[in-house]
């Protein structure tokens, strides 16, 4: 008949690990303040309860672990940084900060920024989960005002948001660009106004905020799309022309597979952003620190 194994104590692993961190049952009583007796009775009681020899005790003088010990040593380690986990979290809650935060941003965010602020909120906010949303132009604002995202960073807006809080952080610059061998490509100097009569790639909103509203926009013929990533794709490959944050296509013009455009009718854009949240839910602790990294980027 199969053992049923026992439950071992959160202080049985503890010592566990403490014997196999310091080297020794003696070296171990003395990192915890314990007996060596105490120490030697704790590891005897947890092989009890599990059923198995942890450490080999015989063919060494000093303690090693048995196959079935490095299994269990794994799953203690799991089990105690779970703990500290937790009581980190609670100890966080206790001091106000949130349990969530949830982040939308404009698809025009330079990467490199989103990244810079993210890995330093995962260092200093290690207990504090974050939610990331990526969307376009007025679906960025709706999210913070219907309660899914707690800040946002937004681009510009030509509707008016009641009871919305925004801090502007800069703004990225937008460069129109073609495949080398797509036909603006092709005239050169001579493009200056030939813009639209071409197809033009736009990013289209898909919420209601700006619907019908059009962003840079020179001519009648465009195809609208939802997606930054499918717009990137389609100027690669000649489909069209279009604007696109300069850090996104930099080493695509440097290498030749686009081609910053010179047109008449395009005014050198800079697409604004700003952090963006609800006057009736102000940030916590978390995502008030996550607005000013986002503002010190500057």
């Amino acid at each position: 008949m199969t053992q049923t194994p026992g439950t071992p104590s959160f202080a049985q692993l503890q010592v566990l690990l403490a014997v196999v961190d310091a080297g020794s049952f003696a070296a171990a009583a003395r990192r915890l303040n314990r007996a060596t007796s105490a120490i030697t009775y704790a590891i005897d009681n947890l092989e009890a309860q599990l059923g198995l020899p942890l450490f080999d005790r015989v063919a060494t003088r000093k303690p090693e672990l048995t196959q079935a010990g490095r299994a269990v040593l794994a799953e203690a380690r799991a089990v105690t940084h779970g703990v500290d986990m937790l009581r980190a979290k609670v100890k966080g809650l206790l001091e106000g900060l949130e349990a969530e935060v949830s982040l939308a941003v404009d698809v025009m965010l330079p990467t490199a920024r989103l990244v810079d602020a993210l890995q330093a909120f995962q260092t200093n906010f290690p207990t504090v989960p974050l939610r990331l949303h990526v969307e376009t132009l007025g679906a960025v604002t709706q999210l913070v005002l219907d309660g899914t995202a707690t800040i946002a960073i937004s681009g510009p807006l030509n509707v008016a948001v009641d009871d919305t809080e925004s801090i502007a952080i800069g703004g990225v610059q937008l460069v129109p660009v073609a495949a080398p061998f797509h036909p603006l490509a092709r005239l050169g100097g001579q493009a200056r106004g030939a813009a639209r009569d071409h197809i033009q790639l736009v990013l289209s909103d898909r919420s209601k905020l700006t619907e019908g509203q059009d962003f840079g926009v020179v001519g009648p013929k465009t195809w609208r799309l939802a997606d930054l990533g499918a717009k990137h794709a389609l100027l690669l490959a000649g489909v069209g022309w279009g604007s696109m944050p300069a850090p996104m296509v930099k080493g695509d013009i440097e290498a030749g597979r686009l081609v910053e455009l010179a047109l008449s009718d395009w005014w050198a854009a800079t697409y604004p952003l700003r952090v963006l949240h609800r006057i009736d839910s102000p940030p916590g602790p978390a995502a008030q620190w996550l607005i000013e990294r986002f503002r010190s980027q500057m």
